[in-house]
């Protein structure tokens, strides 16, 4: 081989060579571009999520909106805030205060075992009831489930006294009453589900509707206040003419009790 070919073949692979470098450093730059973009991307991703959950941790909750929201109390109501709620003949001359939680368990058992008596005394007009709902539970284990139990009996009270008779009973039926808790009564779907046993409320879009947008909610809270200024330390709970009367688990001793406080 001539000199001169060794010189021009030294010189080729010497290009080769400074070829594949710029090569390889292009490469390399590149992938650290892609590398930078990606953790930016990344740490944009990372600080958006936490401004998002920022925002969404101060958002008030439904129930703090309730609480400033314009008032609408249901039909078949009177008195401050619409929070009187009177079921029964208008020539009653009684009228029994009936104390409840939704999550109640012992309410629970009170409905079940004396709710057909008090439902067949006051279709007689022997009295009439006044129904006061509380929601102390909630405070006590967490959760909405008396609140929004108690916005969808208000649901219930605006199609008829008949249909929250009958919702409230099934709500508190064997069935369908959770362990105290247990909040199933916060998810609308559930107290819906419940709400199909009851024929007019079964398919009834204006009372699906109120449930769902919480249209009564800010009055079950203005109801409860009715519960909390009662003095009242519990549930279930009876008055007549402003005397507490004996809770009673039985049909029989719940009409000897009531009785007695009719008599007096």
């Amino acid at each position: 081989m001539s000199s001169r070919n060794s010189q021009a073949n030294k010189a080729a692979a010497r290009e080769r060579l400074r070829a594949e470098r710029e090569k390889q450093a292009k490469k390399a730059k590149a992938r650290r571009q892609v590398l930078v973009a990606g953790a930016v991307v990344a740490v944009l991703a990372v600080a958006g999520g936490v401004g998002y959950l920022v925002v969404q941790s101060n958002k008030p909750s439904e129930w703090e909106k309730a609480a400033d929201a314009t008032l609408v109390a249901p039909k078949n109501t009177s008195g401050d805030n619409g929070t009187t709620v009177v079921i029964g003949k208008a020539d009653a001359k009684k009228t029994l205060e009936v104390y409840e939680d939704s999550r109640c368990p012992v309410c629970s058992q009170f409905e079940q075992s004396v709710g057909p008596q008090i439902k067949k005394d006051v279709d007689a007009g022997k009295y009439k009831i006044q129904y006061i709902g509380a929601t102390f539970l909630d405070k006590g284990f967490g959760g909405t489930g008396a609140k929004n139990a108690l916005s969808a009996l208000g649901a219930a009270l605006n199609v008829s006294p008949e249909a929250f008779l009958e919702y409230k009973s099934a709500l508190y039926s064997k069935e369908n009453h959770p362990e105290e808790r247990d909040d199933k009564f916060g998810k609308d779907d559930y107290l819906l589900k419940i709400a199909d046993q009851v024929p007019a409320l079964k398919g009834n879009a204006e009372f699906k509707k109120a449930v769902e947008d919480g249209t009564y909610n800010r009055w079950a809270i203005e109801m409860s206040k009715v519960f909390d200024k009662s003095g009242m330390t519990g549930t279930p709970s009876l008055k007549m003419d402003g005397k507490k009367v004996e809770v009673k688990m039985t049909p029989q001793e719940f009409t000897a009790e009531v009785d007695k406080a009719l008599a007096g």
